[in-house]
């Protein structure tokens, strides 16, 4: 297990972005967006838009797949 964050580029409503994520947090974040059938792009920039400002578009992510990986 790669316990240290990785970047990885995204676009965001046209404009580039950075987000740093564990290898684990970025196969189950492409594999929500895969199962269901949208780019990972779209599921960041709908992630990036509900997020509040005192959370960062990395937190967001991680707390998203946390959400969608223990709900029932």
């Amino acid at each position: 297990m790669n316990s240290r964050p990785r970047k990885h580029s995204l676009t965001l409503r046209g404009h580039r972005t950075s987000v740093s994520l564990e290898d684990e947090f970025w196969a189950a974040f492409r594999k929500i967006a895969e199962d269901g059938d949208r780019p990972i792009n779209v599921l960041a920039a709908e992630i990036d838009e509900s997020r509040g400002t005192d959370c960062g578009l990395a937190s967001a992510i991680r707390l998203f797949v946390l959400r969608r990986l223990t709900s029932p």
